[in-house]
């Protein structure tokens, strides 16, 4: 008995960063992109370089725009769904795990 909690603890901390993105399977993450995209979607599967499938994805492309007469900024944010999505771990800024209260 005594085994099976330091088996289950060992398999629930985080022992490198990887560890985060492992929890992370099959749960809706964050991923925030090189050029200015954001997706939303659910973990399917990675590799470690960071390449990932994720499914369900919504992704959200912001532009930004200057207004001629008045030169301030206008941010527009464009949304579309995905049903799988591969992305390319060489253009990932940001990868946020669902967050887990308790």
């Amino acid at each position: 008995m005594v085994d099976d909690v330091d088996q289950q603890q060992t398999t629930n901390t985080v022992e490198e960063p990887l560890d985060l993105i492992r929890f992370s399977l099959d749960e809706q993450i964050h991923v925030k992109m090189r050029n200015d995209k954001e997706l939303r979607g659910r973990l399917h599967a990675y590799d470690q370089h960071l390449n990932m499938i994720l499914g369900d994805v919504e992704e959200t492309k912001t532009t930004i725009e200057i207004d001629e007469e008045t030169y301030e900024e206008i941010y527009k944010s464009t949304k579309w769904n995905i049903r799988m999505f591969f992305v390319k771990g060489n253009g990932l800024v940001l990868v946020a795990p669902p967050l887990r209260v308790g």
